[in-house]
């Protein structure tokens, strides 16, 4: 697969057949904190360019990628599955169908790609911390109907451990369902904490058995160059996360 040197394409085992990446601030027409690659529609960018960002991305696959309206909740939408018209509001897709391309997008929650071993299936999640207290993992590896035993899964770039503070509602949601949840919460200053999102993921992830994580060795916030980020700009572009499975 042929891409600009500047996305991140995953360093994981996933069966030949699957396809991965993550765009960056490279490569596209935006400009000013859009700077260029901005494939969010509702970030403030002018239309025109999202439009002309995601006319480049698609050049890359099969098809035309089905983008969700993302909540930062844990719905999942099966892409092979009938569709009402627009958008699927979801925070996480997955298929089965050769060429059907999954997406979803960031600039400071982390996509998460999984894969079963056979390449059957694959999914991707869009995983804050809301997200991931909510459960997206487990609904996402749910509808990806394998052994979790037999699932690969990629953390993609997020917002990294020293640059993520939150209060302390944000440790107390995780605690509620994993008292060991605290562990990725180190102590910052009164009343807030930072919190290590991959640390998280990967509780949820083995908490339900899966075994092949890898990835989470990124930092959006601090990687100015090569990343967006909600939290160190406001007004920000979107990196976008696609999988699919060739036939």
């Amino acid at each position: 697969m042929s891409l600009p040197g500047e996305w991140v394409v995953p360093d994981w085992p996933a069966p030949a057949r699957v396809r991965a990446f993550v765009t960056t601030r490279a490569g596209g027409v935006s400009a000013g904190e859009y700077a260029s690659m901005n494939l969010g529609g509702s970030s403030g960018d002018e239309e025109e360019n999202v439009s002309r960002n995601r006319h480049i991305v698609r050049t890359h696959m099969p098809s035309d990628p089905i983008y969700l309206a993302q909540v930062h909740g844990n719905d999942v939408v099966d892409l092979d599955a009938p569709r009402v018209p627009g958008r699927p509001r979801a925070d996480a897709a997955v298929t089965a169908t050769p060429g059907t391309v999954a997406v979803v997008l960031t600039a400071d929650c982390m996509p998460l790609f999984l894969a079963d071993k056979a390449g059957r299936r694959v999914a991707v999640a869009h995983a804050g911390w809301r997200g991931l207290a909510a459960g997206v993992v487990e609904q996402a590896l749910a509808a990806l109907r394998a052994e979790p035993r037999d699932v690969v899964a990629w953390m993609g770039p997020a917002i990294g451990p020293r640059a993520f503070e939150v209060g302390p509602e944000v440790k107390e949601a995780f605690e509620r369902s994993d008292p060991g949840a605290g562990a990725a919460f180190a102590d910052h200053k009164p009343g807030k904490f930072m919190a290590d999102l991959y640390a998280l993921a990967r509780r949820r992830l083995a908490r339900a058995g899966v075994q092949g994580i890898h990835g989470g060795n990124f930092c959006t916030y601090t990687d100015t160059v090569r990343f967006f980020s909600y939290r160190r700009e406001q007004r920000s572009g979107r990196m976008g996360a696609f999988i699919w499975m060739e036939p």
